[in-house]
């Protein structure tokens, strides 16, 4: 009796183990092993996914500035407020969705980025701004923009020998100036203490006067895919305030 009595201990005894084990798994829905396996799943931990319908990496107060007839963004990402380094992305809507087409590795002002550009600080300024005229020293090579040819536009010889074809091809940004004139118009609608002449233009491997530079083949790209019809805007600046 003594035997079978024992027996019969152990086997309760166990039977309770096995019960509270079972509890801590989690199977039962409590807050155990199971609860703690979902959260480090792979899903538990994936980035939220981007909304289509906003450009990436462009906070509501840039966003909003984008008008709403435009389906083409050329996106200028620069590394940090200080830096001349910057990504340029197209960006195409189709619908509600916004897509990247193409993207070049690029340069902007030489001091990096503002957000009260003025003559010669070497800054490039923040800002949602149209892209409505173009030109350069070349002939047109099929833009759809209007495409101003002229020699007048040609970097000056006295400039490193580096920076001779920076404005071969030229896609002016609608900043102080006259949109439907040459990107080299002189006009300053704001007064000449704010700057101007800020294009989108050809690389030289460095940072710029205040512009944003590209290859020659990204600007052939964009001079032969911005549609005056699409509305085409830069939406340029370095991630923080890009993002704000």
């Amino acid at each position: 009796m003594h035997s079978t009595g024992g027996t019969v201990k152990v086997l309760i005894g166990t039977a309770a183990v096995l019960a509270l084990l079972t509890s801590c798994s989690g199977q039962d829905g409590g807050d155990g092993v199971k609860k703690d396996a979902a959260a480090s799943s792979p899903a538990a931990h994936r980035a939220p996914e981007a909304d289509p319908t906003r450009v990436p990496g462009v906070g509501d107060r840039l966003q909003g500035q984008i008008p709403a007839a435009s389906r083409q963004v050329v996106a200028v990402y620069g590394k940090g407020i200080d830096s001349a380094d910057s990504t340029v992305v197209l960006y195409t809507k189709t619908g509600k969705t916004w897509k990247a087409s193409a993207s070049w590795q690029g340069h902007n002002g030489k001091k990096g980025w503002t957000t009260a550009h003025h003559e010669n600080d070497k800054r490039s300024p923040v800002g949602v701004y149209t892209l409505s005229d173009a030109g350069g020293v070349l002939a047109d090579p099929g833009a759809r923009l209007p495409y101003t040819q002229t020699a007048s536009i040609q970097a000056p010889h006295y400039w490193s020998k580096s920076h001779w074809h920076d404005f071969d091809y030229v896609i002016a940004i609608d900043y102080n100036r006259v949109k439907g004139t040459a990107p080299n118009d002189p006009t300053r609608p704001e007064g000449q203490t704010k700057g101007g002449s800020i294009w989108l233009h050809m690389d030289h491997g460095s940072g710029t006067s205040a512009c944003v530079s590209i290859s020659k083949a990204g600007m052939k790209s964009l001079l032969t895919t911005l549609d005056p019809a699409r509305h085409p805007v830069v939406v340029m600046g370095d991630k923080k305030n890009l993002a704000a």
